[in-house]
C-alpha cells in the first residue's frame, strides 16, 4: 500500500498552506444574522495572524503548549487557529455549547495552559469549580468577558509586528487535540499532527473540488474537527474565499444566502439538506451558481439527493470520515456515482469491509468499515491512552465502529453504527434504511430508528418521528407510515412501533443519539 503522495515534508507546519496564498485576494467574507458584513484579504489575515502569534509568544506560550479555543463563526476564529499553529501550539477545538463540566474535564485531561473564548464561553470557564493549576492564561476574544483575570485579544496583538517567522514543526508534532462527542463515558482526546493537515488537503481535493476563484460556504461551526476540515483548512489551503455566516440555521435564509452571494461550493450537514428539501418553496430559489455540493456527518437520504437533482440538476455527493481521520469514502466530483451509496474508497485498498477476524468480506456482506493503519491522515493516538488505538486495530486495519457493505463495483453502502444495528427475528436491519424510507414520506420532518425489546422477536424496529408543522400524529398515520416503509424497502424492516415526538436527542455536533433512544426503550421494557 503506497500513500507516499500524502506524506508531508519532514519539516512542515499547517500554516504554510495558507501563507503561500499571501495576496490582496479576499480570504473571508463574513455576515451575521443582523446583516453586518466584514471582509478580509489573505495579506491582511496573515498580518493579523503574525501579530497574534507574536503576542501569544510574548505571554510565554511556546511550542507544544495546549490552548483550548471556544469561539463562534467569526474572522477572529481563523486568525486564532492560524496564530496558534504558527507558534507551534496545540489547538483544542471546543464548541460554544460546552458547559463548565465538559470544559473542566478537557482542561484537566489536556493540561491546557491557555483558553481563548468569547464572552459566553468565558462565563462557563469562570463557573468551573475544580482547581485548574495548569491554566495560566485566559484570553477574551470578544472584548466582552466580565470575569476577572481575562486578557483581551486585541491588547495581546497591540504593538506586535506584521511579520513573524513560523515556528519550525515536524510533520509528526501534535497540532490538534480534538475531543470526540462520545455517547458513554468521558470523551476521547484524538491527537492529530501537522502532517495530518497536508494529507487532508491532498485527499479531499477531488471530493470538494475547490478552485481559487470559488466562494465556498461550509456551514460547520468552530469547535468541531469538521470545521478544521473544510471551512478552515480546505478553503484557505486552496486559496479560495470562504463565506462565513454567523447565524442560526433557517432553511429559507440559507437558500437566500446561496442565491444572493452566488456560492459555488457548498458543504452542509445532512440535517440541513433534509430540512431544505422539505420546503414547498424550494424550487423558487436560484441555485444555479452551485458547482460542487457535498454532505458529511452521516448518510444523506436518497430522497433528498433526488429532490435537489430534480429541481436544480445538482447532485449532492456524500462523504464519510471520522474525527480520527479525514475523508475515507466519498462520491468524487466528476465521477460516476450511485445515488444513496457512500461512495468509493478514496484510494484502492485504503478502506475495506472486514469480519471480526480482520478478513475482507465479499461483495454484498455487511461488516466493519476499516481503514488501513498506515494512512497518513489517520490520528496518531488517543491522548494519554495509547492502548485504546491498539485495541481498535485488527491486523493492519483500524476499526471505525461503523458497519457497511461494499458492492461489486466498489461502492460502499452504510448500515449504521455497530451498536445501532437492529436484529429482529434473525434479520439484520440497518437503522438508516428504515429512516431513509420514512424520510420519503411528506409528513416526516426527522426520524430515528432503533431496536426495541420484544418477547417474541428479540427486538423489533421502533421509529421516533418528528412530524412537519401542521401534521398531527394519529393511529391512521402510523398505519400509513408502516405501509409506506413496506412499499419502499423489504417488508420485514418496517417499524412495528412508532412514537411521535417533538424533537430527537442529539449530540452537540448535531448527530442523532440513537443510544439515548435505545436506553429509553430498554428501561420501558423492564417496567
Amino acid at each position: 500500500m503506497n500513500f507516499q503522495e500524502w506524506i508531508a515534508p519532514e519539516q512542515y507546519n499547517i500554516v504554510s498552506e495558507v501563507e503561500r496564498h499571501n495576496s490582496d485576494k479576499t480570504a473571508l467574507k463574513w455576515l451575521d444574522e443582523q446583516g453586518r458584513t466584514e471582509e478580509i484579504s489573505y495579506s491582511e489575515l496573515l498580518k493579523q495572524v503574525s501579530r497574534l502569534a507574536g503576542g501569544l509568544g510574548s505571554l510565554g506560550l511556546a511550542k507544544g503548549d495546549r490552548v483550548l479555543i471556544m469561539v463562534p463563526r467569526t474572522i477572529e476564529a481563523y486568525i486564532i487557529y492560524l496564530a496558534c499553529f504558527k507558534l507551534g501550539l496545540v489547538i483544542i477545538p471546543s464548541s460554544e455549547m460546552l458547559r463548565s463540566k465538559d470544559l473542566a474535564y478537557r482542561f484537566a485531561h489536556s493540561g491546557a495552559r491557555a483558553v481563548v473564548a468569547w464572552a459566553g464561553g468565558a462565563q462557563e470557564v469562570d463557573a468551573i469549580q475544580e482547581e485548574l493549576p495548569e491554566l495560566q492564561f485566559r484570553i477574551d476574544a470578544s472584548g466582552q468577558a466580565s470575569g476577572s483575570g481575562w486578557i483581551s485579544l486585541s491588547s495581546i496583538m497591540e504593538g506586535q509586528p506584521d511579520h513573524m517567522d513560523t515556528v519550525q514543526t515536524h510533520r509528526d508534532d501534535m497540532a490538534v487535540l480534538a475531543y470526540t462527542s462520545g455517547t458513554t463515558g468521558n470523551p476521547k482526546g484524538v491527537v492529530h499532527s501537522h502532517g495530518w493537515g497536508y494529507a487532508h488537503l491532498k485527499i479531499t481535493s477531488s471530493w470538494l473540488g475547490i478552485r481559487e476563484s470559488d466562494l465556498v460556504w461550509a456551514t460547520a461551526a468552530p469547535g468541531w474537527q469538521k470545521w478544521i476540515w473544510t471551512p478552515f483548512l480546505s478553503v484557505l489551503g486552496n486559496g479560495a474565499a470562504g463565506f462565513v455566516y454567523n447565524g442560526p440555521f433557517k432553511a429559507e435564509r440559507y437558500l437566500e444566502l446561496i442565491q444572493t452571494n452566488r456560492i459555488q461550493v457548498m458543504c452542509c450537514t445532512p440535517t440541513e439538506y433534509r430540512i431544505m428539501a422539505k420546503l414547498e418553496t424550494l424550487g423558487q430559489y436560484d441555485l444555479s451558481s452551485l458547482r460542487s455540493t457535498v454532505s458529511a456527518g452521516e448518510p444523506l437520504n436518497q430522497s433528498v439527493i433526488n429532490t435537489f437533482r430534480d429541481l436544480f440538476s445538482i447532485t449532492i455527493r456524500d462523504g464519510y470520515g471520522q474525527t480520527e481521520s479525514t475523508l475515507l469514502i466519498g462520491n468524487l466530483i466528476d465521477s460516476a456515482i450511485k445515488i444513496g451509496a457512500m461512495g468509493k474508497s478514496i484510494a484502492p485498498g485504503l478502506v475495506e469491509i472486514i469480519d471480526e477476524d480482520g478478513r475482507p468480506l465479499p461483495a454484498g456482506e455487511v461488516g466493519s468499515i476499516a481503514v488501513h493503519g498506515d494512512m497518513p491522515a489517520l490520528f496518531r493516538s488517543y491522548y494519554k491512552d495509547p492502548e485504546r488505538k491498539a485495541s481498535n486495530m485488527i491486523g493492519s486495519y483500524f476499526i471505525t465502529g461503523d458497519r457497511a457493505s461494499k458492492d461489486e463495483d466498489g461502492f460502499f453502502w452504510f448500515e449504521g453504527r455497530g451498536d445501532d444495528i437492529i436484529i429482529s427475528s434473525g434479520y439484520t436491519i440497518g437503522p438508516f434504511e428504515v429512516e431513509e424510507a420514512l424520510q420519503r414520506h411528506d409528513a416526516v420532518k426527522e426520524c430515528a430508528a432503533v431496536a426495541s425489546p420484544d418477547e417474541i422477536r428479540g427486538h423489533v424496529v421502533k421509529a421516533f418521528i418528528v412530524l412537519k408543522d401542521g401534521v398531527t400524529g394519529t393511529p391512521e398515520l402510523v398505519k400509513e407510515l408502516q405501509d409506506h416503509v413496506k412499499a419502499c424497502t423489504a417488508p420485514y424492516k418496517y417499524p412495528r412501533k412508532i412514537e411521535f415526538v417533538t424533537d430527537l436527542p442529539k449530540t452537540s455536533s448535531g448527530k442523532i443519539r440513537r443510544v439515548e433512544l435505545r436506553r429509553l426503550e430498554h428501561e420501558a421494557a423492564q417496567q
